[in-house]
C-alpha cells in the first residue's frame, strides 16, 4: 500500500488524498512558552526526510502511532468534504481542512470524484483498522517504534556489513552497544562423556582466569569505589576563589570560562589552567552563574567540598573520566539555555539535570557493561547485569553527598530531594548506550504525533513527557562529540579509541573474544566514526532539532561537517576505488539510516501481526 500523506493545499480533492506517511502542518505556532510546552516545527529539511527522498519525494512520517494518527485525520476531513458536515459542528476542538482548501471545493462534488475519495478514504480507515487491531495491549507506543527502528537499523547494518570486513566490525559495534541485548538461550544438543568433560575442562579453565582478574569482594551492605576524601578543610574560612579551584592561571583560565554558554567548550585547555579540576570549575561555574546556589541555599564550600570529592572518584581512563564528565555537564547547560526551551523546565529539573551531568560516570572503570558481565565482576553480581555501570555510577554519587561537608541538597525539603533523586536516577540510567533505540523512538514518537495533532505545541505537562525530554537532552550531551569542533572531536575520538583498545587487551589477556572495535590489530578508526555518525548520531540529533527548531541548526552543520572529513580520511587502495563506486568500502554520503515509510513494508502480515 502507498505511503500515507496529508498533501500540502491543493486544488480540489487533491488536497486530502489519503496516502500514508507525508504530513504538512497546518496552524500558527505559538510564540511564547510556558513550563508546559515547545514549539514543534511545521516543515523543515530532516535527516528523516532527506534519507526518504529517493523512494517518497515527501516528508515522512514514520513512528507507527503517529502514522495511525495522521491516517484517521486525513480520513476525517475526507468525510468533512464528502458530507459536507462543518468542522465546528462535529468537534470544535479538531480542525477541518484548511479554509483555503475548503474554499477550492466545488459545491457539488461530481459523481466520480466523491466515489474516488469515498474509495480512498475506506482503504485509510481499513488501514488503520488493521493496525489497531494487531496491536496487543500489553505492547505501548513507544515499544511499537522501538522495535520498528530496531527492525530498520538490523536490515541497514545487514547490508553495510557486507560491503567489507571493516564494515562487518562496525555494524557489531553498533549493535552490541547501541540495542538492547536479547538473552541467548542454549539449545540442548546430543553429546558425547568426551564431548561433555572436554567443554567442563575449558569452562573450569576459563573461570580460574576470570577469577583471578576479579575485583576483591566487598560487602553487599558497601557500595565499591566509595572512598573517604577530605577536601573540606583547605577551604573552610577562606574565600571560595572565582572559578571554585585555586590556580595561577586564573586570567587565562577566566577567558575560556567566559564560553562557559557557549556549545564547543575547550574544556582539555580548562582542565590545564584549573590544576586538574575541570568538573570542579565548571559546574560550580555553571550553578553560581545561574544562581542556583541562592535558590536552593547551597554553601559554597559545601558545593566545592562535593565536587572536588566527586571530581577525585573518577578514575583516571581515557576517555570514561573528569573531563567528559565536565563537558557532559556543560553541554547540558548550553542545550538547556535553547531559546526553545526557555522557561519550559524549573528550577529543580535545571538543577538535577546538570547534577546527572556531572556524576553520569563517576567510577567508570574503562570497560563495557557487556566486559563486566562477561567477567562476572562484583558490580554485574551487585545490579544483576542490568545497566551495571550506570547503576553504579548513581551509588556512588548519592553515597559521596553522605560524606561530611558534601550533602549540596541539605537544604532542599524532603519532597524537593526525593523528586530530584528520581529525576537523576531516570536521566542517569538513559545514558545506557543500550537504550539508544528505545530513547530516539520516544522523542521522534513525541514530535510526529504533536505534528499530527496539528497544534503545533508540544505539551509537556506530565513527568513522563518531561523527563523524556531531559532523558533524551543528557543522551544528546553524551554524544555530543562528534558535533564539536573538529579539533576536540579528534581528540575524544583518540581517547575512545584508547579506552576501547585497552579493554580489548584485557579480553585477549583473559582468552575472550575481543569485543567490536577493541582490537588494537584491527583499527578502523575512520570508518567507524562514519558509521557511529551515520547509524547513531544524526538519526538522534536531527530529531532534537526537529524538538528546538531551529536552534540546533549550527550543531548539525557542524556535525555532518565532521563527518565529511572523517569520510575524506578512510584509506583506499587503487584496487578498491572503483567498487567502492559502486559498492563502496566506505559509506557514500547519501547511504545514511533509511527508515521506511510505512508499517507493512518488506514484512509478511504474520512478522506484522507477531512484531505488534
Amino acid at each position: 500500500m502507498a505511503a500515507r500523506e496529508v498533501l500540502s493545499q491543493q486544488p480540489a480533492l487533491a488536497a486530502v488524498k489519503p496516502i500514508r506517511g507525508r504530513l504538512n502542518v497546518n496552524g500558527t505556532l505559538m510564540k511564547n512558552l510556558s513550563t508546559s510546552c515547545l514549539r514543534v516545527p511545521g516543515e523543515r529539511s530532516t535527516f528523516w526526510k532527506r534519507l526518504q527522498q529517493a523512494i517518497h519525494g515527501d516528508e515522512l512520517i514514520v513512528t507507527p502511532f503517529a502514522q495511525i494518527l495522521a491516517s484517521l485525520r486525513s480520513v476525517r476531513n475526507n468525510h468533512i468534504l464528502l458530507t459536507h458536515v462543518s468542522p465546528a459542528k462535529a468537534n470544535a476542538r479538531r480542525p477541518g481542512p484548511s479554509v483555503s482548501t475548503q474554499q477550492q471545493q466545488p459545491d457539488t462534488i461530481q459523481d466520480e470524484a466523491a466515489h474516488k475519495m469515498a474509495e480512498e478514504t475506506l482503504d485509510e480507515l481499513d488501514w488503520c483498522l488493521d493496525q489497531l487491531e494487531t496491536i496487543q495491549t500489553h505492547r505501548s507506543v513507544s515499544d511499537m517504534a522501538t522495535s520498528k527502528f530496531k527492525r530498520m537499523l538490523n536490515r541497514e547494518l545487514g547490508q553495510f556489513s557486507e560491503s567489507s570486513k571493516s564494515g562487518n566490525q562496525i555494524s557489531d559495534y553498533i549493535v552490541s552497544t547501541f540495542l538492547d541485548k536479547q538473552q541467548e538461550m542454549d539449545i540442548p544438543q546430543i553429546r558425547t562423556e568426551d564431548d561433555c568433560m572436554t567443554a567442563i575442562d575449558k569452562k573450569a579453565a576459563k573461570e580460574e582466569k576470570n577469577e583471578k582478574h576479579r575485583t576483591v569482594g566487598t560487602k553487599m551492605t558497601e557500595i565499591p569505589g566509595v572512598r573517604r576524601l577530605e577536601h573540606t578543610n583547605s577551604i573552610v574560612g577562606t574565600a571560595v576563589p572565582k572559578y571554585g579551584v585555586e590556580t595561577p592561571h586564573e586570567k587565562q583560565l577566566g577567558t575560556l570560562m567566559a564560553n562557559v554558554n557557549t556549545w564547543g567548550l575547550n574544556v582539555f585547555k580548562i582542565n590545564e589552567f584549573s590544576n586538574g579540576r575541570p568538573l570542579t570549575t565548571v559546574v560550580y561555574t555553571i550553578l553560581q552563574g545561574r544562581g542556583l546556589l541562592h535558590e536552593f541555599r547551597i554553601p559554597e564550600t559545601t558545593l566545592i567540598s562535593f565536587l572536588m570529592t566527586l571530581e577525585d572518584h573518577y578514575m583516571r581512563v581515557p576517555y570514561h573520566n573528569y573531563m567528559h564528565a565536565a563537558d557532559v555537564a556543560q553541554s547540558i547547560n548550553v542545550l538547556l539555555l535553547t531559546p526553545a526551551l526557555e522557561n519550559v523546565f524549573t528550577d529543580l529539573e535545571i538543577l538535577a539535570a546538570i547534577f546527572s551531568g556531572a556524576v553520569h560516570d563517576v567510577d567508570h572503570p574503562g570497560v563495557t557493561n557487556q566486559f563486566l558481565v562477561n567477567t562476572s565482576s562484583e558490580l554485574a553480581l551487585m545490579y544483576n547485569d542490568e545497566s551495571v555501570l550506570e547503576n553504579h555510577h548513581l551509588a556512588v554519587a548519592f553515597k559521596v553527598l553522605q560524606q561530611e561537608g558534601c550533602d549540596i541538597f541539605h537544604s532542599l525539603a524532603r519532597k524537593q530531594r526525593l523528586t530530584l533523586r528520581k529525576m537523576s536516577i531516570d536521566m542517569v540510567l538513559a545514558t545506557d548506550m543500550s537504550k539508544h533505540m528505545s530513547l530516539l523512538a520516544d522523542l521522534k514518537t513525541m514530535t510526529e504525533t504533536k505534528k499530527v495533532a496539528g497544534s503545533g505545541v508540544l505539551l509537556l505537562d506530565n513527568y513522563t513527557d518531561r523527563i523524556q525530554v531531559l532523558q533524551n537532552m543528557v543522551h544528546c550531551a553524551d554524544l555530543s562529540n562528534p558535533t564539536k569542533p573538529l579539533k576536540l572531536y579528534q581528540k575524544w575520538t583518540a581517547r575512545i579509541m584508547e579506552e576501547f583498545h585497552q579493554q580489548g587487551d584485557k579480553e585477549k589477556e583473559l582468552g575472550l573474544d575481543i569485543s567490536p572495535m577493541c582490537d588494537r590489530q584491527n583499527a578502523t578508526i575512520e570508518k567507524s566514526q562514519v558509521g557511529f555518525i551515520d547509524y547513531i548520531v544524526h538519526p538522534l540529533w536531527e530529531t532534537w532539532a526537529d524538538l528546538v527548531h531551529p536552534d540546533a541548526q549550527d550543531i548539525l552543520i557542524t556535525l555532518e561537517d565532521n563527518r565529511d572529513w572523517y569520510q575524506s580520511q578512510i584509506p583506499q587502495s587503487p584496487s578498491s576505488v572503483a567498487a567502492n563506486n559502486s559498492s563502496g568500502d566506505g559509506i557514500s554520503k547519501g547511504a545514511k539510516f533509511k527508515f521506511d515509510s510505512t508499517l507493512e513494508e518488506d514484512e509478511s502480515p504474520d512478522e506484522r501481526a507477531a512484531e505488534s
